[in-house]
């Protein structure tokens, strides 16, 4: 053992001198003198020839990615001027509250919002962000954007801006750009794709907004100055703003040890500050586009789940947007047909019940709901004339009310009145017709305006479908309830109702 000990050494020293004489021997072979200088010569005069440089051959590389492109082409479009996407989903009062925090980031960020459709109820899921079981940022856009696409082909889009009105805020507070004028910008594909019926039938240019969809969703990352698409969600990240506290602490709510241990995860919640994480001189700051995931937030165990801004005493400009887009009344043709319902059809003062009856996730709160709803029914039978008119909002179909709580009021032909709205009735398709016409949410956005110094996003498209507008009527008929309302617990769109009976719609459409 020792002695091959000793002998590996020996040879591993002979191994290296011989290395080091190879080494230190000059290169004298006259034959590749003449080759190194024969290949300079060649490159030399290449590079000369087809005047080829450094930059141009980095310019190429950009020419050949497809995003960066695009972005070049959009850039020339709307010089300077920065966008904020995100990814909306549930059913449409989530929509609407992620709407309102769009409004705040792109205020805050200073970029334009673009302003996406209503999505189809729940046709869109987050998961839950208690349970930190939720689609990740990407999924979640490109999940969007793909619904996005099926709302195009079935003719039934309708921009949120369509059924919110939103001209109290722009362009006073803060800029907008429809999807569908922003998407043909970007993408770079002929403008009429936003009248087209059906898709399907020009193959091409779907593959070509599916590929665009991926690409600004971020699965091939960012693109420098180009695209920034933000992976924190409510898993990881509380966003604060000028709040005074230290960036970056860890959130009051955490996952237990339980869960942790359960679901083998390993998340911490931080809060951060968005305008020092994703505004000017930081890398997101620089994107024309910045592609965040789902906005949605709500207050939980003493925190927030996503978004904790409520005031900006530091910053009287986001302040005024807080407050004046704390309620987004619905578009005065939705307003005045609710009122009018009330007024022309029910014609007496009534009580206004939304009940959830067939969304199991209410089941809990459907016994305080009718007791709260019995009692207010009681009161008003002993002291007001009979019978007491009731406008109804179910989800529950009229032909399955026998035997129900619905069913029983009915029945008392002396004590009570129903009142009710339904998709068919006319009144609705009158206001869904007026709507498809009006075209609101085309007509915002300043890149509409400018480019080629006139508006080729046609306001006249046709629809295949016309937009399900019952539960907007419904909640502005509610909103003029002068006995009372009585909403389902837990209910965002008895929140919504609420909201608009504090801000008196009712007497201001």
């Amino acid at each position: 053992m020792k002695n091959a000990a000793f002998n590996l050494d020996k040879s591993t020293t002979k191994s290296s001198s011989w290395l080091k004489k190879k080494q230190a021997q000059p290169l004298k072979s006259p034959l590749s003198l003449f080759l190194i200088l024969s290949l300079f010569l060649f490159v030399f005069l290449f590079i000369s020839f087809f005047k080829i440089t450094p930059n141009s051959l980095f310019s190429k590389t950009i020419a050949d990615n497809p995003i960066i492109s695009q972005c070049t082409k959009f850039q020339t479009l709307a010089p300077g001027e920065k966008f904020l996407w995100y990814a909306p989903h549930s059913g449409f009062s989530n929509q609407l509250s992620e709407f309102k925090n769009g409004i705040l980031m792109a205020g805050i960020l200073n970029r334009t919002l673009i302003v996406p459709p209503v999505l189809d109820h729940h046709a869109v899921a987050l998961g839950s962000c208690p349970k930190f079981r939720v689609l990740g940022p990407k999924e979640i856009r490109v999940s969007v954007w793909d619904h996005v696409l099926d709302l195009v082909k079935t003719g039934s889009y309708v921009s949120m801006a369509d059924i919110i009105d939103i001209s109290s805020l722009v362009p006073s507070s803060i800029q907008v750009i429809d999807f569908r004028v922003f998407a043909s910008l970007w993408c770079n594909v002929n403008m009429d794709f936003t009248c087209a019926n059906d898709l399907n039938a020009q193959s091409s240019l779907f593959d070509s907004l599916k590929l665009c969809g991926s690409m600004l969703s971020g699965i091939d990352g960012n693109v420098d100055k180009c695209l920034y698409a933000v992976d924190e969600d409510c898993r990881t990240t509380v966003w604060t703003y000028k709040n005074g506290d230290e960036d970056r602490v860890f959130d009051s709510f955490q996952p237990d040890e339980q869960l942790k241990k359960k679901k083998k995860i390993s998340y911490v919640r931080r809060r951060q500050d968005v305008y020092k994480s994703l505004g000017p001189g930081s890398e997101a700051g620089s994107a024309t586009v910045l592609a965040f995931g789902s906005l949605f937030t709500a207050p939980y165990k003493g925190s927030e789940l996503h978004i904790d801004i409520h005031e900006a005493q530091r910053d009287q400009r986001i302040q005024s947007l807080i407050d004046n887009s704390e309620f987004l009344p619905f578009v005065p043709e939705i307003l005045n047909a609710g009122k009018k319902f009330a007024l022309e059809t029910i014609k007496a003062p009534f009580l206004c019940a939304q009940l959830r009856l067939l969304d199991g996730q209410f089941k809990n709160h459907w016994k305080a709901t009718f007791q709260g709803l019995k009692q207010k029914l009681e009161v008003l039978k002993q002291s007001g004339s009979k019978p007491v008119h009731i406008f109804v909002m179910t989800d529950l179909p009229q032909g399955n009310w026998t035997r129900s709580f619905l069913g029983d009021l009915a029945s008392e032909l002396n004590h009570f009145k129903l009142h009710f709205l339904r998709e068919e009735d006319e009144v609705v398709k009158k206001i869904a017709k007026n709507l498809a016409v009006a075209g609101h949410g085309l007509r915002f956005g300043s890149v509409l305006r400018s480019f080629n110094g006139e508006s080729k996003m046609k306001m006249d498209c046709s629809h295949q479908r016309l937009p399900d507008i019952l539960l907007y009527i419904e909640e502005s008929v509610c909103s003029c309830a002068s006995l009372g309302f009585v909403g389902t617990a837990g209910s965002t769109i008895a929140e919504s109702i609420e909201l608009m009976r504090k801000s008196d719609v009712c007497s201001k459409s």
